[in-house]
């Protein structure tokens, strides 16, 4: 496990500055480590931290211990907080949870989905294709997420909107490690469209068989990845 590697781009924005300090800090650290900024198994020290965001050691400690109860920090007797690894184990825990519930969505959408968020659904997915164009990671990570968003309104389901939206993040960390590799920007398209395609048909077992196919996908993907990063070549 190795020392924080991040350098002086590790700064507050200015969005985030106007928050309380504690909570700009929070912020800064869970997107870094959502984006991979810093990365999993990195050594989080409060004095390099200090130095880096300009402030005082208690913010940071606070952070931590939120990042910590979120699942994204974890506290080491002896050796003190690190990223948490992503492991096949969280892995198969989050998109067993996630390949259920973008299924279900997609399915109510096919359902319920309403002439103007048919409209709206459209423009999402040409906005994510053009997000590719960018090259932007963080654009193309946030018009995914808008894609999804769409589609979970057009559910129009408050409970499921509030399960998903209490594990984003939990989702968020993965769906970057995918599109962190631009080779999979195709297939993102092509399951984008197929499961746009099979909504606005109002055709529900392919609406849940596209989102079947697309969270799989990303599954296999980053399931390698993390047993590529191990040593294991099983």
């Amino acid at each position: 496990m190795g020392e924080l590697g991040v350098s002086g781009e590790l700064t507050i924005s200015q969005e985030q500055q106007s928050m309380p300090l504690r909570e700009s800090v929070f912020m800064t650290l869970r997107k870094a480590i959502l984006t991979g900024k810093i990365k999993p198994g990195e050594r989080l020290t409060e004095v390099k931290l200090g130095k880096l965001l300009g402030t005082s050691r208690t913010p940071i400690r606070e952070a931590i211990r939120k990042l910590e109860q979120e699942g994204l920090v974890e506290i080491i007797p002896g050796s003190g907080a690190r990223v948490a690894r992503m492991t096949v184990e969280d892995l198969q825990d989050v998109m067993e949870i996630r390949r259920a519930l973008e299924q279900l969505s997609a399915v109510l959408a096919s359902q319920r989905i309403t002439p103007e968020q048919t409209r709206e659904l459209k423009l999402a997915c040409d906005a994510f294709v053009r997000s590719i164009e960018t090259g932007d990671r963080q654009k193309i990570a946030d018009a995914d997420v808008k894609f999804h968003d769409m589609i979970l309104a057009a559910a129009d389901n408050e409970k499921l909107l509030g399960i998903l939206g209490g594990l984003a993040d939990n989702f968020y960390r993965y769906r970057y490690e995918f599109i962190r590799n631009d080779g999979n920007y195709d297939q993102l398209i092509r399951e984008h469209r197929d499961i746009y395609n099979a909504i606005i048909a109002h055709d529900e077992e392919k609406a849940r068989e596209a989102a079947r196919v697309h969270i799989e996908g990303q599954w296999r993907f980053i399931k390698a990845r993390i047993l590529e990063e191990d040593g294991d070549e099983s």
